[in-house]
């Protein structure tokens, strides 16, 4: 009794009589086993009954057959008793399987990719045989014919596959356990190791890595006859109590679970839009009316156009994501958690939206977004840049030109009067220094001013060739003030 006590049982127990409660859990066990060898009062022995009976209602069926000491073991008289199998007793760590059910009963929770056909060994606790940390526990069974049949012929009638399975949880009898490993695991079937899925790199710094706990198949190394077979699990006593089971399972692909999906799980067009009328209903109590839902078109797993829109049922949001990337993804490593939301989602909560199905048939694959209106209707939603350039398309404005020659343009003086002025009066221009060529005319009526400066111009010194051009010009306007790099002060270049 006391070695199947919790922490918290150990230390009431060790409280009530006296004692220290504070340590690790194998510590608390040595404690609490040396107080019952070395004071056997009945004070102690009424705790120790009241704690156990809390924890384990009505055990006094199957009691004895949990305690080791009361049934002998020897594996060589397990392995050699034909007539034991025979009559289909199970055994672990060469125990016979009691033949009441522990009223404690350890339930595992239901794997979409496993659909469990028979039970050979339902959950039992892994004992420990002794104080070492590391453990082994045998379990041993042996086929039946039919069970022996359905693992040959299963491919060929079925698509999915027939095989055995071994699966290990936590010892809890409150709610549904999912598969949990003992730490050092190891499992050999037959005198074979077979395979345990490792653990899964942390790419987070600071996370250790985690091993995704599934059930393991065993039926490569089965015996299919009347051979007994021999399960040997190789696991860690570090405290925690653990549970093997054996079942066989038919095992399902992503594809399977998908034709499963589209044949039971549609919701329909009609119902879709209800759902989204609810949503958009006016509430006077609510201060901001919502007129519009966005939907987006893209799958929040792969990034990629939603090919079969799907979603779970209990979670509030609208928005879908692609129901063949989800099976695959949770087949390889299995969560089970809405992408959208973060919330389960479990396998018979999805459903596919057969409103969006419909929406993804009639839009074409530029559009990736919709918005869903406030009477059942939809309308797409296309993207800034794309309405932009409808915008440009359909009408186009006809802007101004500029021309920066002018003055009255743009409130600047052009780049040299004396320029200027002559393409105004349309004559012909008389070379400045360090300009290179005359301006042309432009077709608007602007000068074109090549504004390339002649380095053999500036090398000869040549501001003597601009004095004579000045004083040409000084009649009709004053010369214009020129600065050390031989342009206008007012000008803003720009590079």
């Amino acid at each position: 009794m006391v070695k199947s006590f919790r922490v918290s049982d150990l230390q009431t127990l060790l409280a009530s009589m006296g004692r220290s409660k504070s340590g690790l859990k194998q510590d608390l066990v040595g404690r609490a086993l040396r107080l019952v060898q070395t004071e056997y009062s009945p004070e102690l022995l009424k705790n120790v009954r009241q704690l156990y009976e809390s924890r384990f209602p009505k055990t006094s069926g199957w009691l004895a057959a949990r305690r080791p000491e009361s049934v002998p073991v020897n594996y060589s008289s397990l392995s050699s008793s034909p007539t034991a199998t025979s009559q289909g007793a199970d055994y672990l760590n060469g125990i016979s399987k009691p033949i009441t059910t522990p009223a404690a009963e350890v339930k595992l929770v239901p794997l979409p990719f496993y659909q469990t056909l028979e039970t050979l060994l339902p959950p039992t606790e892994l004992i420990a045989q002794n104080s070492e940390k590391l453990q082994d526990s045998q379990c041993i069974f042996e086929l039946t014919p039919s069970q022996a049949d359905q693992i040959r012929n299963t491919s060929l009638i079925y698509s999915s596959v027939t095989a055995l399975c071994c699966r290990i949880c936590y010892t809890d009898s409150i709610g549904v356990q999912e598969d949990q490993y003992p730490p050092n695991i190891a499992v050999k079937v037959n005198q074979s190791y077979c395979h345990v899925p490792g653990y899964y790199p942390s790419n987070k710094p600071g996370v250790e890595p985690r091993r995704p706990c599934r059930p393991i198949n065993i039926t490569p190394w089965l015996h299919l006859s009347n051979v007994t077979n021999r399960v040997t699990i190789t696991w860690g006593n570090f405290g925690k109590r653990y549970s093997v089971a054996v079942y066989l399972v038919r095992v399902f692909t992503a594809a399977d679970l998908f034709s499963q999906l589209k044949l039971c799980s549609v919701e329909s067009a009609e119902r879709c839009r209800e759902r989204i009328q609810d949503k958009l209903r006016f509430d006077p109590e609510s201060e901001i009316a919502t007129t519009g839902l966005r939907v987006s078109l893209i799958c929040p797993l792969v990034k990629m156009r939603l090919g079969v829109p799907c979603r779970v049922l209990t979670c509030a949001h609208l928005q879908c994501f692609d129901a063949v990337f989800f099976l695959q993804m949770n087949e390889k490593k299995p969560t089970w958690t809405c992408p959208v939301c973060d919330k389960p989602a479990p396998f018979e909560l999805l459903t596919i939206d057969g409103l969006l199905s419909e929406i993804l048939k009639e839009t074409s694959e530029d559009i990736e977004e919709i918005e869903y209106l406030t009477d059942g209707s939809w309308r797409p939603i296309r993207d800034e840049k794309e309405r932009e350039r409808e915008r440009e398309r359909s009408n186009t404005p006809d802007y101004p030109v500029v021309d920066i020659c002018i003055p009255e343009a743009n409130g600047h003086s052009p780049a040299h009067s004396s320029t200027s002025l002559t393409a105004k009066s349309g004559s012909s221009s008389v070379g400045m220094p360090g300009v290179t060529g005359a301006p042309a005319v432009a077709p608007g009526g602007g000068a074109v001013v090549d504004l390339t400066l002649d380095s053999s111009s500036e090398e000869e010194g040549g501001g003597a060739g601009g004095d004579s051009e000045d004083t040409e010009d000084s009649a009709d306007s004053p010369a214009p003030k020129r600065g050390r790099y031989n342009y206008d002060k007012d000008l803003v270049t720009a590079y």
